[in-house]
């Protein structure tokens, strides 16, 4: 298979058909590593709204289970899309996600920006520091999972378009975004997360390299200081040669999609076993419009 064959599929597609299988596709086999990276740059987002990150300060679930925390919203977004998200498997990871939201009085607002983060996160890191940018098709079918799981997850006004969810994050963060004790809490807790997947004596390096890829609006409304210029042209430098290497590597074969491997299960998971030990064994809530 050709570096880009898979790329020219997807331009044949029709993405409000075939959206799921972009999906699969985008986050397995054209960009799993970058995927990755641009949902936890979602997470640090997410923690620069005051309201979002007191919510999650309370719960300490970062700070007592950040690893578990991290891999089971991984997890979740998989097994929803794993068979499809119309799919049995795909139904029951919604409703096990709605029933861990369902503890929280979460207004409707702050669902669709955190959806927004999830879309538009992924897609501008590619964008900047993938091998390729993404494609029309790819974007559509981003932004058309993110409708599919606002539908799922009961929540309203969200776009179907990759522009209207830019859009909608980008004036959120310029609304909402603002310093609070919390957002550095929560933060903190996750760059010790994400830290601990390399050895000790490079997590230092590791934390300034992160801090030094995030804009300044959010390291302001996270409470860290702006990293020095050098720093940032270096780290922006260093991600666009993994990119022209990852470019001259042939397409990754259909028998090894990247998966993410959870450090919180070596020995495999059952959906009960994602989210905190609280939502365990309780009651499934429905999804929106359906019966029990």
């Amino acid at each position: 298979m050709g570096r880009y064959t898979r790329l020219r599929t997807i331009r044949r597609m029709d993405p409000e058909r075939d959206f799921e299988q972009i999906f699969r596709w985008l986050i397995q086999y054209e960009f799993p590593w970058d995927y990755t990276q641009g949902v936890s740059i979602a997470f640090l987002r997410d923690y620069g709204i005051p309201r979002i990150s007191q919510l999650l300060d309370r719960t300490q679930e970062f700070e007592r289970n950040g690893q578990k925390r991290y891999d089971d919203t991984v997890l979740l977004g998989y097994e929803m899309a794993a068979d499809g998200f119309d799919s049995d498997r795909g139904r029951a990871a919604a409703r096990h996600l709605n029933r861990i939201h369902g503890k929280y009085r979460i207004p409707n607002e702050d669902y669709r920006y955190v959806l927004a983060t999830t879309v538009v996160g992924p897609k501008r890191w590619i964008d900047r520091y993938g091998w390729r940018p993404l494609c029309a098709n790819e974007n559509a079918a981003l932004a058309l999972v993110g409708h599919k799981l606002a539908t799922l997850m009961g929540i309203e006004g969200a776009p179907r378009t990759m522009a209207g969810y830019e859009r909608l994050m980008d004036a959120y963060e310029a609304e909402r975004f603002a310093y609070h004790p919390a957002n550095h809490r929560v933060a903190n807790a996750t760059f010790r997360v994400m830290a601990s997947w390399y050895p000790a004596a490079l997590r230092p390096a590791i934390a300034r390299f992160s801090l030094a890829l995030l804009d300044e609006p959010l390291l302001r409304a996270l409470g860290f200081p702006p990293q020095p210029s050098w720093l940032r042209a270096l780290a922006r430098r260093a991600l666009r040669a993994r990119a022209a290497l990852v470019r001259l590597l042939p397409a990754r074969p259909d028998s090894r999609p990247g998966l993410h491997r959870p450090r919180s299960y070596p020995f495999g998971y059952t959906l009960d076993d994602l989210g905190p030990a609280w939502a365990q064994h309780r009651p499934l809530r429905p999804l929106p419009h359906e019966d029990g």
